[in-house]
C-alpha cells in the first residue's frame, strides 16, 4: 500500500490559523490595556519573532510528516500560505473589531495622532496636522489595509518559506 503524499496547502491550513489568531491575541491584549490607543507598538515586535518561527517550525513538521522528504517548492508553498492564511484571519478580526466591536476606535486614534503631531511640532498649522491625518486615513482604508497586509505576509512568507525549504530540502 502506497503512503499518501502530503499537501503543503492543507498543512499550512492549520498554522496559518494559528498565527492568525496569536496576531488576534496581541492586538486584544494591546486593545484592553490601552497600550493600541497609545500607539506602543513593541508587543507587535513578538509577531514578528513568531511569524518566521511558526514557519521554519510548520515546514520541518511538514518535513517530518512527510517521510522526510521536502522540495523547495513546498518549503515556499508553506511559507506564503501561513502568511496569506494568518493575514486572511487577522483582517477578519480587525474588520470586525472596526465596524462592531468598536467603531469610534479609528477616529480616536486618528485624534490622538494629530494631538501628537502638533504637539512634537510647534511650528505646524492645524491645517498641515489635518492634511497629515487625511494621509494617515488613507493607509488606515480597510481594503488599503488589508490588501497591503495581504501582500506583506505573503512577502515575508515567501522569504522565510524560501529560507527554511532551502535549509530542509532535499538534495
Amino acid at each position: 500500500m502506497e503512503e499518501q503524499k502530503l499537501s503543503p496547502g492543507k498543512f499550512a491550513m492549520n498554522y496559518g490559523v494559528i498565527l492568525g489568531f496569536i496576531m488576534i491575541l496581541i492586538a486584544v491584549i494591546m486593545y484592553v490595556t490601552g497600550m493600541l490607543l497609545e500607539g506602543k507598538q513593541w508587543p507587535q515586535y513578538l509577531y514578528y519573532i513568531i511569524f518566521p518561527v511558526t514557519i521554519i517550525y510548520a515546514t520541518n513538521q511538514f518535513k517530518k510528516k512527510n517521510a522526510n522528504m521536502l522540495s523547495l517548492g513546498e518549503g515556499i508553498k508553506i511559507g506564503v500560505l501561513i502568511g496569506v492564511i494568518s493575514a486572511v484571519v487577522y483582517i477578519i478580526y480587525t474588520l470586525l473589531f472596526n465596524y462592531v466591536i468598536d467603531p469610534e476606535f479609528m477616529s480616536q486614534v486618528l485624534e490622538m495622532a494629530k494631538d501628537k503631531m502638533l504637539e512634537e511640532n510647534p511650528d505646524m498649522t492645524e491645517e498641515m496636522a489635518e492634511n497629515g491625518i487625511k494621509f494617515i486615513e488613507i493607509f488606515t482604508n480597510p481594503f488599503i489595509s488589508s490588501a497591503f497586509w495581504i501582500a506583506m505576509s505573503a512577502f515575508f512568507g515567501l522569504i522565510y518559506g524560501l529560507i527554511a525549504g532551502l535549509v530542509m530540502k532535499n538534495a
